[in-house]
């Protein structure tokens, strides 16, 4: 581990500032997190924000073509992967994300998936079985994948390899945030972006129905899985694991179709105030 610099700290700044700003669920699990592993959870998750802007918002926004997207994104993606081997980079929040990268072992073997899946969106409207679980590997696992790295690695010296079995709960784990996602912004993505990733009829309950299983069986994997995790993350990824229980049960609600639904700021209080105080992760169905 490197002494920050005053440039590392400003590009840390700017990465906490991004998750600040897009998703307040996100920034109160964040706190939850001890010192150690904080700042670099936020740098991944800073970088992951930007390029699902290139994508899906500010850059469309602003009139940039959907060729221009992608170039925008490969370019993004080259500066990460040359930030990875050279330690600096004048875009700060890749900057912050190979800092964090370069300290607890996360490598391009999981940086190209991910960005891999991000220029999938520029080019397939609809997914079948495979595309969906070859998207959501590159856009949600992986991502799921980096953060465990940070958990095991961070502050030491030489990142240590991460247990398989710590793998695959950050795999599931990410697998069930995203198909969360994608069910409470089928909307939107149908509506504005002429997306569809889950295939589903609004009027096919038993295969909106198989989704939400599929979640919930994730949830429960990855549940197992979180006493496994350094002390000093626990709090926090069951408290985003309880979130998202909660939004999956909100989902079944049969007036949540096409409806975005979301967790009121009392019950995010509560389900953090559960796993401050030890209590295990929460299970989707009540």
């Amino acid at each position: 581990m490197t002494v920050p610099t005053l440039y590392d700290r400003c590009a840390e700044d700017a990465a906490a500032a991004v998750i600040a700003t897009y998703s307040t669920s996100f920034a109160l699990a964040c706190r939850l997190l001890g010192p150690r592993v904080r700042a670099h959870v936020r740098n991944v998750y800073a970088l992951v924000r930007v390029a699902d802007e290139i994508v899906d918002g500010a850059a469309a926004s602003a009139g940039v073509p959907a060729s221009t997207q992608r170039l925008l994104l490969d370019d993004l993606e080259a500066e990460t992967l040359i930030a990875l081997t050279r330690g600096f980079s004048a875009n700060l929040i890749v900057h912050a994300f190979a800092r964090a990268a370069r300290e607890c072992g996360i490598g391009g073997d999981l940086v190209r998936p991910f960005f891999a899946s991000m220029r999938t969106d520029l080019s397939r409207a609809e997914h079948d079985a495979a595309s969906h679980d070859e998207y959501v590997y590159g856009s949600a696992e992986v991502v799921g994948l980096m953060c465990l790295h940070v958990f095991v690695n961070a502050g030491r010296t030489t990142p240590l390899a991460v247990p398989d079995e710590l793998v695959e709960g950050a795999r599931r784990l990410g697998a069930a945030f995203q198909d969360v996602n994608f069910l409470r912004d089928r909307a939107d993505d149908r509506g504005r972006l002429g997306r569809d990733y889950l295939g589903i009829d609004d009027d096919d309950a038993r295969t909106r129905e198989a989704v939400l299983a599929r979640i919930d069986d994730d949830l429960d994997a990855a549940a197992r899985t979180i006493p496994l995790l350094p002390v000093d993350c626990r709090r926090a990824v069951t408290t985003a694991h309880g979130l998202f229980a909660e939004l999956a049960r909100r989902l079944r609600d049969p007036d949540a179709v096409d409806i975005r639904v979301s967790v009121p700021s009392p019950v995010k209080v509560a389900i953090a105030a559960q796993a401050i105080a030890g209590r295990p992760p929460r299970r989707s169905r009540a």
